[in-house]
C-alpha cells in the first residue's frame, strides 16, 4: 500500500458528547441496541498502528479480560513515565508531532487514535488528525469525560458519509487543511 497513512479517529459516544460516566463506566453505551458490530471489523481491517495514551491503556488493561484487543496491530501509548515495552506495546514518550509524523510517512495502512481526552486534544491542536468516525449513541448522560476537551483550537470539518446500525448513527468527516 502506497500514499499518506490517515490519522483517524473511531469512537463512540453519547449525543451529549460524552465517551464515558466520570467513574469511567461505559455501561449506557452497551445498552443501545446496535447491528452486527456497528462497522468495527470492517474498520479494524483498514488500521496496522493503534495510539493511545496511558489513561486509555490502563482502563483497556482493568475491563479487558483475555487478550490485549490489539494483539495483530503496532500498538504504542504516549505516556510520560519510562515504561518497559511488553508483548503487545511499545512505551513512548516522544514528540507527538515527530512521531506521529514519522508513523504518517511509513508504508502502511492508517492508524487509529483509541480514546479520547487529553492525547485527542493533543492530536487535534497539532492539526495531525485526518478523519473522524464518531458513533453516536441515542443516549443523554448529563456528565462524564467529554469526547473533546475544552481548548484553544478549532477543526473545521466536512462530512464524508454517515451510516445507521440500528440505533447508533456513525457519523464520517474528513479534517479540513
Amino acid at each position: 500500500m502506497s500514499g499518506k497513512r490517515d490519522l483517524v479517529l473511531f469512537i463512540a459516544t453519547s449525543l451529549d458528547g460524552y465517551i464515558a460516566t466520570k467513574d469511567e463506566s461505559l455501561e449506557w453505551l452497551f445498552n443501545v441496541e446496535g447491528e452486527g458490530d456497528n462497522g468495527y471489523s470492517d474498520f479494524y481491517e483498514s488500521v496496522d498502528t493503534v495510539l493511545m495514551g496511558k489513561k486509555t491503556y490502563d482502563w483497556i488493561m482493568k475491563h479487558e479480560t483475555g487478550e490485549f484487543p490489539y494483539k495483530n496491530k503496532a500498538c504504542y501509548v504516549f505516556t510520560r513515565s519510562p515504561i518497559e515495552d511488553t508483548v503487545d506495546v511499545k512505551f513512548t514518550n516522544e514528540d507527538i508531532i515527530s512521531f506521529t509524523n514519522k508513523l504518517k510517512s511509513q508504508e502502511g495502512k492508517n492508524i487509529w487514535i483509541v480514546g479520547g481526552g487529553e492525547l485527542l486534544q493533543s492530536f487535534i491542536k497539532e492539526k495531525l488528525v485526518d478523519e473522524l468516525i464518531i458513533t453516536v449513541a441515542p443516549s443523554i448522560i448529563g456528565k462524564g469525560i467529554p469526547l473533546f476537551k475544552e481548548g484553544d483550537y478549532q477543526l473545521d470539518l466536512s462530512l464524508k458519509g454517515t451510516r445507521n446500525f440500528n440505533q447508533f448513527v456513525e457519523l464520517h468527516y474528513g479534517v479540513q487543511n
